[in-house]
């Protein structure tokens, strides 16, 4: 059995949503920004293609890997019914 493509996930899925948290707003600031600061600001978008590990849409595939990867919820204190 071949290894899934994982190439995008994260080892945690908060640690995932941080890294989205950072990059987006800082990928949306770089094209904001650009009449105020002119092609300096578009050095933004290197810093959040690196938290993004690409594009958005590579960060939303990572998210699905990485929530496809980490173990279950515990079910905290559900019970189980027979």
């Amino acid at each position: 059995m071949s290894q899934p493509d994982t190439m995008f996930a994260s080892r945690s899925v908060s640690r995932h949503l941080v890294r989205g948290a950072l990059g987006l707003p800082m990928m949306v600031a770089a094209f904001v920004l650009v009449p105020w600061l002119g092609p300096i600001a578009l050095s933004l978008l290197v810093p959040a293609a690196v938290l993004l590990r690409g594009c958005p849409t590579c960060w939303a595939l990572g998210l699905a890997q990485t929530c496809a990867l980490s173990p279950p919820a515990a079910a905290g204190g559900a019970r189980s019914r027979r």
